[in-house]
């Protein structure tokens, strides 16, 4: 087991490579090289220290992916802390309720008008401070080792309370000292696109810091149009991305050679489409086109499957592949003893890799973080239900319980349903999961509690979870039940709602043109790209369950055919897809 931290596995390359670039970030095209960032984050430590930060306290974080980002969770483990990433997109009681659960710490912000913004969404007495912008050269901070904790990432939880994950530094370390997944050499440039409280950052800063690479954080997909995109990798000189299955999806069905100036591209978060994994190492792959899989109590990746045409020819579907290095994946059933090979049990991971639980919640953490009876050692339950296959590669099957994944973020639909019932509005509630990778969305049916009106129902709850709630776990739509339907054991039969959904005989497209617009081609793409059945004039793009994904891929699909440019922000922002298609100039060509 590994038990160095971090920052003494960053410090190697300071002294071996120093002027060798360790961040770069493409927006404000600023750089630190290894000696720089090891001095800004040490003026940052310092600045900690000053306060009072000792060896183990929790500090947040609030930026996007930045040099700031990078400075300051070097600059926080170089002090003895651990790092609490903050959802730039989430509400601002979803931050309070994190930051009460991390027992309000200190919060550090980018510097400049990033920061601005963040004041603004903190609550009013947190404390903070700002990346400082000067370097400090004789900070020694304290021994940090293998156990002690480098970061807090927090996630959906059942009971409507977010679950903090308690990563150490040797389960970092597990993930990235002789990856047998995805090589990183000095010098590479890896990509960093990934939401900071999403824990494919962990990858994406520490495989590269660690390995003597360059972080490069770089805009997303739907920040710029598909080509400006695809062109900005290629200058970047990118080696390494990780994509959320969802996003791999949604560039591959477009651009499928999107991808083929990059050494490793790995996907993960959801099961991978094997007719757009075939795709795409048909047309112009990468290097390596890896699917990984991993839940954040395992640090980021457990498993992963390289994709090649040969070896997906005879499968049906993607499979999560092989154990990391460190790493142990047993296949368990109810008493966790192991199942014969090709039976579906549950998987169970262990290894240096492993969390040491949940932040304040010891019996969630005992429920979850169990020892495996034949060896005793830890071991954590996913929930993922799994078997082998020939060849000895792991696949997913389902899962015991009702936690899903929606563009890679996970969720537990009780948490919603939860939040749902504390507004006061409903009497009963029901949220599912509908599609699968970017055409996934979720789907809440609501008995109106007594006085409230119907008509105004779905957007009274979307006011009232925005609140709380980030907005990849508030229902696209929402379904009024006039009565619950039960299932033969009296149980709320969830199948009979979700074919509520169900209009069988309706038309593909209701897109009459309306005053010479394109309006019948934009309603065939939006139909397509969603997966709905009808698209009207006065529908909202959001509300038929859009995203930024889904947007980019409907205005590329319109740019392609209609010959103008099309932005996916308009398509956001338009009240009505009848309000988008009037932004589309009127000599474009009609059809699709």
């Amino acid at each position: 087991m590994v038990q160095t931290g971090l920052p003494e596995l960053v410090a190697r390359w300071v002294e071996r490579t120093p002027s060798a670039c360790a961040v770069r970030e493409v927006a404000s095209d600023r750089s630190l090289t290894y000696v720089e960032l090891w001095q800004r984050a040490g003026a940052l430590a310092a600045a900690l220290a000053a306060k009072g930060t000792v060896a183990g306290d929790l500090i947040a974080v609030a930026a996007r992916p930045s040099v700031d980002l990078v400075v300051a969770v070097v600059g926080i483990l170089r002090a003895g802390g651990a790092y609490v990433p903050l959802d730039p997109h989430a509400p601002r009681d979803r931050i309070e309720t994190v930051l009460r659960e991390a027992g309000d710490p200190l919060v550090v912000i980018g510097s400049g008008g990033a920061g601005d913004v963040w004041r603004d969404r903190l609550p009013a007495a947190t404390p903070t401070m700002r990346v400082p912008d000067r370097r400090e050269t004789d900070f020694a901070g304290p021994e940090v080792g293998g156990d002690s904790r480098a970061y807090v990432s927090f996630t959906s939880g059942s009971t409507g309370r977010p679950k903090g994950v308690v990563v150490p530094h040797r389960a970092v370390a597990r993930l990235v000292l002789e990856p047998n997944y995805c090589v990183v050499d000095p010098g590479d440039r890896v990509a960093n696109m990934a939401n900071p409280a999403f824990d494919a950052t962990t990858f994406e800063l520490w495989n590269a810091l660690t390995a003597g690479g360059t972080v490069v954080a770089l805009p997303t997909p739907t920040d710029l149009p598909v080509d400006e995109w695809i062109r900005c990798v290629t200058d970047e000189a990118i080696d390494t991305m990780f994509f959320t299955t969802s996003m791999f999806h949604t560039i591959a069905r477009e651009r499928p050679d999107a991808f083929a100036s990059v050494k490793n591209v790995l996907v993960g978060g959801e099961q991978l489409d094997i007719d757009l994994a075939r795709k795409v190492l048909a047309v112009s792959p990468p290097g390596r086109l890896v699917n990984a899989y991993g839940p954040t109590e395992a640090t980021t990746f457990a498993s992963s499957f390289e994709c090649t045409l040969d070896n997906l020819r005879e499968l049906a579907r993607v499979p999560i592949g092989f154990a990391l290095q460190q790493t142990d994946l047993l296949v368990l059933d109810d008493d966790l003893c192991a199942v014969p090979d090709g039976e579906v049990g549950e998987l169970c991971i262990g290894g240096p890799g492993v969390a040491h639980g949940y932040l304040g919640q010891p019996e969630l953490t005992s429920q979850k973080f169990v020892a495996e009876p034949r060896s005793g050692a830890m071991v954590y339950r996913t929930g993922d239900l799994v078997r082998a296959i020939p060849g000895g590669a792991l696949e997913v099957v389902s899962r015991i319980d009702r936690q899903v994944k929606i563009r890679g973020f996970r969720i537990e639909l009780e948490e919603i349903e939860n939040a749902v019932s504390a507004t006061g509005l409903v009497e009963a509630v029901f949220v599912e999961k509908v599609g699968d990778g970017a055409n996934a969305g979720l789907v809440g049916f609501v008995l109106p509690a007594d006085g409230v009106r119907p008509a105004t129902l779905a957007d009274e709850l979307r006011e009232r979870l925005a609140q709380g709630l980030p907005g990849y776990m508030i229902p696209m739509r929402w379904v009024h039940l006039d009565m619950v339907p039960l299932s033969p054991t009296g149980k709320a039969d969830r199948r009979a709602m979700l074919a509520m959904l169900i209009s069988p005989g309706r038309p593909r497209v209701v897109a009459p043109a309306r005053d010479g617009q394109p309006f019948s081609s934009v309603a065939e793409a939006v139909a397509e790209v969603l997966g709905v059945p009808d698209v009207s004039a006065t529908d909202n793009f959001l509300d038929l369950g859009g995203n930024s994904i889904l947007a980019v891929q409907t205005a590329s699909r319109l740019s392609a055919r209609m010959g103008v440019e099309v932005d996916p922000a308009e398509l956001l922002l338009a009240d009505t897809i009848g309000d988008f298609a009037a932004t589309i100039p009127t000599g474009a060509a009609v059809g699709g």
